[in-house]
């Protein structure tokens, strides 16, 4: 009895390495499904391309209005202290300029989550070097009588002052997007002459 069990055994196994086979190649030919595994594949790096594409914009947009925003306040320090009024050096007499100032910062789109820097708004004496860039000459304290320490005797030096604004961004897909390695806060530095 025992060797007969032994040969219905071996009876049943090639037929079925025979049908594991038919099935095997039967699956390896099927080609049912493989577009919709391929297109979540695309769908996958499609999206991941969205999300980037719009975490990026919104870190641009928002850099954009700060830079606006730094513009303003200067803009808004310039018109609002009169140098005919004797209101320069601005940061010391004129005095509606931190209220101009501030409103000027936050009316962007970003609203009050833009602030001012500490340490600004920062005045002083500027004079043009012989190579033609700005050069601070002096704090607001003390006018110097010419742009002689630029080399340009023959000059004045003018009152400017420099306004630097700050926003904190939050990427809106952390972790996912490269808008997490950006830095942050964003800040933004505009400088303009006041007389």
């Amino acid at each position: 009895m025992r060797k007969f069990r032994i040969v219905a055994k071996e009876k049943w196994r090639p037929r079925i390495k025979r049908q594991f086979a038919q099935h095997a190649e039967a699956l390896r030919s099927d080609q049912r499904g493989t577009s919709a595994i391929e297109f979540s594949f695309f769908a996958a790096l499609l999206a991941l391309a969205a999300l980037n594409v719009t975490d990026i914009s919104i870190y641009i947009y928002q850099r954009m209005q700060l830079e606006n925003a730094a513009q303003m306040g200067a803009q808004a320090v310039w018109k609002s202290c009169d140098p005919f009024k004797g209101q320069l050096p601005a940061t010391t007499n004129c005095p509606g300029m931190t209220t101009a100032l501030t409103n000027a910062v936050q009316s962007t789109s970003l609203g009050t989550s833009v602030t001012l820097q500490s340490g600004y708004p920062a005045e002083g004496y500027y004079c043009v070097n012989s190579s033609g860039s700005l050069q601070y000459v002096s704090a607001v304290s003390s006018k110097p009588a010419d742009c002689s320490a630029a080399g340009m005797a023959t000059l004045q030096p003018a009152d400017y002052i420099q306004i630097r604004t700050a926003f904190s961004y939050t990427p809106l897909f952390p972790g996912i997007t490269v808008a997490g390695l950006f830095t942050t806060p964003i800040t933004k530095t505009t400088m303009i002459r006041l007389n």
